[in-house]
C-alpha cells in the first residue's frame, strides 16, 4: 500500500502502540462530528458539539482561519459526508465545500465532471445521502487541477459506513481504495509544478474502531479503544522517521495547529489548544 511504502519510507507514521507511539482524541464521544471539529478546531467542544446534527459550528475552523489570513478563495473542501457544510460552516467561513450527493456546476465543468454528475445519480448507492468516495475523489481531484487551491481538504466515509453495516469485506476494499487515491494524489502533486516538492498531505481521522470480533463494527465511548486514532504526515518539510518508534502520545487536537504552521501560520483562537506535532517539521 501507498501508506506502508511510501509514507514509511518518505514521511511519518503516528500510532503503532507496539512502538510505543500513541494517537489519541482529547473529545469524550468517540464519533464523528465531535472528532471533526476536534481536528479541524484544533480543540475537542463536548458542551455544543455532542451529536452528528446538522447544526452549524460556531467554532472557527483552521480552514476559515487559513482562508482569512491571505488565502481567501484558495481553501476548499470536497467530502461524501453531508454534514460537512455544517462541520465548516460554508455559510460563515467562505471556504468553498462540496458534500453528500453534490455535483458539479457551473459554466466552466470539465468533461470528466460532466461524466461523474452523468454516473452518480444512477450508480447504485447504499449510502443513502453519503456520496461514494470515489465519487468524492475524483470531483475534488478536477477542481483541484482547474482552480489550484492552496488548501484541500478531502474527508472519505464508506469505510465507516461499511463496518457499521458489518460488511467487512466492503470495509476493507473501501480502505484500500482510500490509500490508492492518496497515491494518486501524490503524484498528481509530484507531476504538477504548482505543487511539486512544496506540498505536505497530512492524513488522519475522526475517530478509532473496536478491536473485537464484533467490536469492530462500532465506535463511540463505549467501546474500548475507540479513541485511539492515527496520523500520516508526508511533504518535503517532515523528515523521513518512517513508523515512529520512539514513546510519544500526540492528539488530534494538534492537527490544525500544525496544518496552518506548514503555511507559515500560528493558529489563533480562542479555544484552540492543540499545540504542533514534534519533531514533523524540519
Amino acid at each position: 500500500s501507498f501508506s506502508l511504502t511510501t509514507v514509511a519510507r518518505d514521511g511519518q507514521l503516528l500510532c503503532n502502540h507496539r512502538l510505543d507511539s500513541k494517537v489519541s482524541v482529547t473529545n469524550r464521544m468517540w464519533f464523528s462530528y465531535p472528532g471533526y471539529n476536534e481536528i479541524l478546531s484544533g480543540f475537542a467542544d463536548d458542551v455544543r458539539i455532542s451529536s452528528n446534527d446538522k447544526v452549524y459550528n460556531e467554532n472557527e475552523t483552521v480552514l476559515e482561519f487559513i482562508n482569512r489570513h491571505g488565502f481567501a478563495g484558495r481553501v476548499a473542501a470536497f467530502t461524501s459526508w453531508d454534514v460537512f457544510p455544517f462541520i465548516i460552516n460554508d455559510k460563515r467561513s467562505g471556504v468553498f465545500v462540496s458534500a453528500g450527493l453534490t455535483e458539479a456546476a457551473g459554466s466552466n465543468v470539465s468533461v470528466s465532471e460532466q461524466t461523474l454528475n452523468q454516473l452518480m445519480p444512477v450508480v447504485p448507492n447504499p449510502l443513502g445521502d453519503v456520496r461514494l468516495d470515489g465519487f468524492t475523489f475524483y470531483y475534488g481531484m478536477e477542481y483541484m487541477k482547474r482552480n489550484k487551491p492552496r488548501v484541500m481538504y478531502f474527508a472519505f466515509d464508506e469505510t465507516d459506513d461499511f463496518a457499521h453495516s458489518g460488511e467487512y469485506a466492503a470495509y476493507l476494499n473501501s480502505a484500500r481504495n482510500t490509500d490508492k487515491f492518496i497515491s494518486e494524489l501524490f503524484a498528481y502533486l509530484q507531476s504538477e509544478p504548482a505543487y511539486k516538492d512544496k506540498t505536505t498531505l497530512m492524513i488522519t481521522v475522526d475517530h478509532g474502531r473496536g478491536n473485537g470480533p464484533e467490536d469492530w463494527k462500532h465506535h463511540g465511548v463505549k467501546i474500548k479503544d475507540a479513541d485511539q486514532i492515527w496520523m500520516a504526515i508526508l511533504g518535503p518539510d517532515t523528515p523521513a522517521r518512517g513508523e515512529v518508534k520512539s514513546e510519544s502520545q500526540y492528539y488530534q487536537n494538534q492537527v490544525a495547529q500544525t496544518l496552518a504552521a506548514f503555511l507559515g501560520l500560528r493558529y489563533e483562537s480562542k479555544n484552540t489548544t492543540g499545540k504542533v506535532l514534534d519533531g514533523v517539521m524540519k
